[in-house]
């Protein structure tokens, strides 16, 4: 299995002082805005280099910047320019930041203590700055092999600094050899999820639903190794931040479906049971709406994006506006084993009751494993006088 190509995870952007070039400014004598630096006792390093970072541009000498974002940098990166030593360095809290400026540029890079990066460049031309962002991220980012047994997912969250995805390996069984957790029918219907092509999708929404224990994470992991050829995987760790902050959700919209390799992305939301569930939009707002926007809706025109949502509601309390035919690619209800598949799975009938058993309940007998819990005091037995 090939490298992932990783270029498509960054976010560039090049800006100028508006109104004047850098020769019209030079021509002033006071090129830009007068700038002024000062520093208290709540100024940390950090920020004063980032604030002598930012003085050449503000003062109009290098009136042009180009920024690059890194969802995640090697351990060996300087994120610098080959042969190019700082002029300040700010090692805190995990991160580490460097300023250093050279023949009409100025460079200005973090590395956060999450593993991505940032590389910041102003100039006295937009070619000048793109290059030598360039040279400070040339191969800065690190190339995930994945094995046979593992899928690239990205893992998207809202930080201080704004949305951030980081790639990373997971474990991810095939499907065949976790079929035999499921009940016929819900193995029957996965099947025919497992099946289908980057031609075939008819629906934007799978919802994967039951009670939990139930195996419903790991179907969805063993469907995203399934169709690692075509689909790219991201899980939302904060689903409502994404569907009620209106800038995370393009970010992360506009950041999928570049990799011409694998044209489709699914995006991974866990336990969104007040999303789906019938009283959705009087509870959530424009979140539903904007959820079906992305499905169906200008949000989504030209993104070959699936939602996939688990959740424990059941079936009869979901939004019928998320679970229409032509906007849902799959409905499972994932429920637990019938009685006499939970035996042949298991092997016994001891533990296992007569509406059957979840896979988790199943795992827990076989392994003869449970959780740590008190046990409760033996009842004093006596007589009142």
């Amino acid at each position: 299995m090939g490298c992932v190509n990783m270029t498509q995870q960054r976010t560039r952007t090049t800006s100028a002082v508006p109104g004047a070039s850098a020769a019209a400014l030079s021509a002033l004598g006071a090129p830009g805005l007068p700038a002024a630096l000062y520093f208290d006792g709540d100024t940390s390093y950090t920020d004063a280099l980032e604030a002598l970072a930012l003085d050449r541009f503000v003062r109009g000498h290098e009136p042009f910047v180009h920024s690059v974002h890194l969802q995640a940098v090697r351990d060996e990166a300087t994120l610098l320019p080959p042969g190019v030593t700082p002029t300040r360095s700010v090692y805190a809290d995990g991160s580490q930041a460097h300023l250093a400026t050279g023949d009409g540029w100025t460079i200005y890079s973090v590395r956060w203590r999450t593993g991505s990066g940032t590389v910041s460049v102003t100039a006295t031309s937009a070619e000048l700055a793109e290059s030598i962002a360039a040279l400070a991220t040339e191969g800065a980012e690190p190339d995930l092999e994945p094995d046979d047994e593992q899928v690239e997912i990205g893992f998207w969250h809202q930080t201080a600094h704004g949305p951030r995805r980081r790639p990373q390996s997971i474990v991810a069984p095939k499907w065949t050899e976790i079929r035999s957790n499921y009940s016929s029918r819900v193995a029957a219907a996965i099947d025919q999820l497992v099946a289908l092509d980057a031609d075939e999708i008819n629906g934007r929404i799978l919802l994967v639903h039951g009670a939990p224990g139930t195996g419903k994470t790991t179907a969805l992991r063993a469907l995203a190794r399934e169709w690692h050829a075509w689909c790219q995987v991201d899980f939302v760790l904060d689903p409502e931040a994404l569907f009620s902050q209106p800038g995370y959700l393009i970010e992360v919209v506009m950041g999928l479906g570049e990799n011409a390799k694998r044209p489709w992305r699914m995006l991974l939301l866990e336990d969104c049971d007040e999303l789906v569930r019938g009283g959705a939009k009087q509870l959530t707002g424009q979140a539903l709406s904007r959820l079906l926007n992305l499905t169906d809706g200008l949000l989504g025109q030209g993104r070959q994006v699936i939602v996939a949502i688990t959740t424990n509601e059941d079936v009869a309390r979901l939004h019928p506006a998320i679970t229409r035919p032509g906007r849902c690619l799959g409905q499972v209800e994932v429920g637990p084993l019938p009685y006499d598949e939970a035996v042949a799975w298991l092997g016994k009938a001891d533990g296992i009751g007569p509406g059957g058993a979840t896979l988790a309940q199943l795992l827990a007998l076989r392994d003869g494993t449970g959780p740590v819990a008190t046990v409760d005091p033996e009842p004093v037995s006596g007589m009142y006088l």
